[in-house]
């Protein structure tokens, strides 16, 4: 059956690949493929954010590197949300009797707040959602998949289920996805580390015109 994938690439980062570097040169198409062998999967939409350098002043090369890969892939078609990032203040957190260490209360007073940097993903699951909705309108697929465990995704696949007659897998890149997601779904795959592994780009990869890029070192 005709499928579209939609994968969003901070949760599949932050459930998957971000204490697994080593799996982060990941080709979505044949991950896809691999969990979904008896579905044709006809067209793979990868939703992110062009990271900050603010921090890791490298970030946004070795993210460059894996777009330049995606773009080799006709059937992947990446959509952008944004990053916000600004000085907050946050609550803290203090500790009790019952946590401090050796029982006893900090010799110094604890703040009531924190001023941190707030990094925000802006726009993903808005732009999964309303893709999800207008594929479905159009008769772009028969079935969709969803990768994520973001529960604010349950209305517009729920809505693409019941009222679209379209089903929708939930593809989870965790052990026990959220339980609203996994009962707005028509279907549960798990999406494992070994799935991962055996969905890897090549390395060195050519790109059109002769040019030849290589997985980031510190992916290695």
């Amino acid at each position: 059956m005709r499928t579209i994938v939609y994968i969003d690439g901070f949760n599949l980062y932050y459930r998957l690949l971000r204490e697994r570097p080593h799996l982060k040169w990941v080709n979505p198409l044949d991950l896809a493929r691999g969990v979904l062998p008896k579905n044709n999967i006809i067209k793979i939409r990868y939703f992110t954010a062009r990271v900050s350098g603010r921090v890791d002043p490298d970030a946004p090369h070795r993210q460059q590197l894996y777009l330049d890969a995606l773009a080799t892939v006709p059937e992947i078609e990446v959509h952008y949300g944004s990053f916000l990032e600004k000085p907050k203040y946050a609550g803290l957190v203090k500790p009790t009797l019952r946590n401090a260490p050796d029982n006893q209360i900090p010799f110094r007073p604890w703040p009531d707040v924190v001023y941190v940097w707030k990094t925000e993903e802006k726009g993903s699951d808005v732009n999964i959602a309303t893709h999800l909705l207008l594929d479905g309108f159009q008769g772009a697929y028969e079935v969709a998949a969803v990768l994520s465990n973001d529960s604010d995704l349950c209305e517009p696949i729920l809505l693409t289920k019941t009222v679209l007659k379209k089903p929708v897998g939930l593809l989870s890149p965790v052990n026990k996805p959220t339980l609203e997601l996994e009962r707005a779904a028509t279907f549960l795959k798990h999406v494992r580390p070994a799935d991962i592994a055996a969905a890897q780009f090549p390395n060195p990869l050519p790109l059109a015109g002769g040019k030849v890029i290589h997985k980031p070192p510190s992916w290695a």
